[in-house]
């Protein structure tokens, strides 16, 4: 399966963006899903995942209470609402799956996912 994320751009510290991940070749609505993100000279960390079913999502502290991640199976499309955002959250931001057979299971590792797609550009400006 082959991801595709989007949303990202500028926006000011304060500010609004949802970022979409779609697949091809494939469907989402098989997998555990996670977002990612890079900051320049950093490595990459977890920032939150939802089960194929969308129930407990599951978040990294840094973005509990400003983020939400949701998904519409119908639609094939996982997103995450970024609101409040910071200088600190600029960064790459990557999507990845992984083909679940149970709907409790929601990673939170990279090493737990195969498929990623190519990563938005998140700019937050303070």
């Amino acid at each position: 399966v082959q991801l595709q994320a989007s949303g990202g751009g500028l926006v000011q510290a304060g500010g609004s963006l949802r970022l979409s991940c779609a697949a091809s070749g494939g469907t989402l609505s098989s997998c555990a899903v996670g977002w990612f993100r890079q900051a320049p000279g950093k490595e990459r960390e977890f920032v939150a995942a939802i089960g194929k079913s969308g129930r407990s999502p599951k978040y990294a502290d840094f973005v509990k209470g400003r983020f939400i991640i949701s998904r519409d199976n119908d639609k094939g499309t996982v997103y995450l609402q970024m609101n409040s955002l910071k200088a600190d959250d600029t960064a790459v931001y990557y999507c990845a799956a992984r083909y679940s057979p149970s709907t409790l299971e929601v990673p939170t590792t990279i090493g737990r996912y195969p498929y990623w797609g190519q990563g938005t550009l998140v700019t937050v400006s303070s």
